[in-house]
């Protein structure tokens, strides 16, 4: 590592911790900002055209605005701005222009030869489309071919219909009930589920009358859930599938979708548009404190501020939306957030970094009751089922063990010690062929299949650079690293993907704890070169849309590229400064 310029690192990994310390707030976190996105805005649109038009009215017009200002040339609409048209947001933006009653025409000709392409031109070719899309997960093809059945695009009764009812069990059993749709869809599952009761009633007596009786306990339980701001998950999409369907056949007073509408208010951008999610605070303030900490500038912070504030935001009571128990962190600290294993491993980590290990051995009592019995960790909820978010993935579980380890080190705990060599086992079963593994949270557009291997692998090698133990699956990984760099020194989602300082930032955290193994060594150096030059001409802040959403929404996130980068920095730094090396490869398997 000693080809890299000293002089040139030492004045990118200033540049870039002087830049992420000036984005924390004055409360000692950081909150960033999610990427406007056409499918929250055309969700948005209808559940305030649905439920109260005139009194929404600017609000509607703002975002009808914003929705046709970016169009793709092709017609439709991508999830954020800079994302390839795909049929469900292009679908979900015909269906707000027309219940807005501001079709623009041109628009509209254009998405309807985009949809005639990709879908047909019927009804019933529409539907088939996009529940191939989505298979056997009714999560969000039933909320679409729902919005577009409230705008005349297709008939009610082609719309497969959500048993509501089963809501009413105790959440302990949700696990062994087939509910087609993933635990954080409970508020769409009642919400749509009682409307399509409405609109298209079963044809069995005994069905209607047992959906009738329990529909008060249902609605009860969706009360119960719904966060003091109205916001399901922070999220405008959930929230505004929510809002339309019951104000459909509830209207605008009802409490729920009231609700649901001023937080939808609340959260449209001057610009018109809205975010998927309110933000990702949690998330982003912990990998804040693990770059910095990895750039040795953890003394800049105050740290007891900010170790405050992310212990404030631990879970201290039962969660009603899941009913998980209390000791996990969710990722954002506004009213609608969940507890999940990312952000829970995350804030374990961090806490952990600034000595707060009364809260960190909560978090980790949290992670050890989550874990699935295939070894894996899920996002949410344990045993619920194979849908995405509620199986294991390998990001989420290199994650975690990562924070099993970093606390449990010098333990003898029998069983803690179990629950990582089960988490490993899961990872060696999951690994590809090529040495890769594919994250669950994030995603390249330019893939083939919208995976991104390169981040997945890179992220679950820094599980194997904290164990002793000697594992062929890191050398898998590393050479899988290794092949899948650009001429340009950089990474890209996978082999031969434009480059991106998000990928390449976060390959090079991986590779600098494995620099001891052959042919290492230069790859870092020419990816470390290539990421010093993106600091220098500016580009480094450019961020790409990489994250995935909840049922596969891109999103990209303005502090993604800078947090990634002050750590990666920081890993080269420590390789030029034996004295501090952090983490380094312990083993040469």
């Amino acid at each position: 590592m000693s080809d890299i310029n000293h002089e040139r690192l030492a004045q990118a990994t200033h540049q870039a911790v002087e830049y992420l310390l000036n984005e924390m707030q004055p409360e000692g976190y950081w909150k960033g900002e999610l990427s406007s996105s056409a499918l929250s805005t055309a969700i948005a649109v209808s559940a305030m055209a649905v439920s109260e038009l005139e009194a929404h009215a600017n609000r509607i017009a703002t975002g009808v605005e914003w929705l046709a200002q970016t169009q793709n040339s092709d017609g439709g609409w991508g999830d954020t701005s800079t994302s390839p048209s795909n049929l469900s947001t292009t679908l979900l933006v015909i269906a707000a222009l027309k219940l807005s009653k501001q079709d623009h025409l041109a628009a509209s000709a254009n998405a309807n030869t985009y949809i005639e392409a990709h879908a047909g031109s019927t009804p019933d070719e529409i539907v088939k489309a996009v529940t191939n899309i989505y298979g056997e997960d009714r999560t969000f093809a039933v909320p679409i071919l729902m919005n577009c059945a409230l705008a005349g695009m297709v008939p009610w009764s082609s719309v497969p219909s959500l048993p509501f009812e089963l809501a009413v069990f105790p959440q302990s059993l949700f696990r062994f009930l087939r509910l087609h749709v993933v635990s954080y869809a409970l508020p769409a599952l009642i919400a749509i589920g009682i409307t399509l009761f409405h609109r298209n009633p079963p044809k069995s007596a005994m069905s209607r009358y047992i959906r009738q009786a329990v529909m008060p306990a249902a609605l009860a339980i969706l009360a119960k859930i719904q966060p003091v701001n109205g916001g399901f998950l922070e999220a405008t999409p959930l929230t505004g599938f929510v809002a339309m369907s019951l104000g459909s056949v509830r209207g605008a007073r009802h409490p729920a979708v009231s609700k649901c509408l001023e937080f939808i208010s609340a959260s449209q951008r001057d610009d018109g548009s809205w975010p998927i999610d309110t933000d990702l605070s949690v998330w982003l303030t912990t990998g804040a404190v693990a770059a910095l900490d990895r750039a040795e500038s953890l003394s800049r912070l105050d740290v007891s501020h900010t170790a405050q504030w992310i212990g404030h935001q631990q879970q201290q009571a039962k969660h009603p939306f899941t009913g998980a128990s209390p000791g996990g962190f969710p990722w954002t600290h506004h009213p609608g957030g969940v507890p999940d294993a990312d952000d829970t491993s995350g804030a374990v980590l961090a806490l952990l970094g600034l000595n707060q290990s009364d809260a960190a051995a909560k978090g980790v009592s949290w992670l050890r009751g989550l874990q699935n019995s295939d070894g894996g960790w899920p996002a949410f909820c344990r045993g619920w089922g194979q849908l995405p978010f509620d199986k294991s993935s390998p990001d989420i579980t290199s994650h975690t063990l990562r924070a099993l380890h970093a606390f449990g080190q010098h333990s003898t705990d029998q069983p803690l010690k179990a629950a990582i060599a089960n988490g490993y086992a899961y990872l060696h079963r999951t690994q590809n062929e090529d040495g890769s593994w594919i994250p669950l949270w994030f995603g390249n557009q330019a893939t083939e299949t919208g995976h991104n291997p390169v981040y997945g692998t890179a992220r679950t090698l820094l599980a194997y650079a904290g164990s002793h133990t000697s594992h062929m699956e890191s050398g898998k990984g590393v050479k899988y690293l290794v092949a899948a760099q650009n001429s340009d020194g950089g990474w890209g989602g996978a082999p031969g993907i434009r480059s991106s300082v998000e990928e390449t930032a976060t390959v090079l955290s991986a590779l600098c704890q494995f620099s001891s193994r052959p042919g290492v060594s230069e790859v870092i150096k020419s990816g470390g070169e290539h990421l010093i030059t993106r600091v220098e001409d500016g580009s480094w802040t450019e961020a790409s849309p990489i994250g995935l959403y909840f049922s596969s929404l891109w999103y990209s996130e303005r502090l993604y590229p800078v947090i990634w980068t002050v750590e990666a920095l920081g890993s080269l730094s420590a390789l030029q400064n034996p004295i501090s090396r952090i983490g380094d490869d312990v083993s040469s398997a």
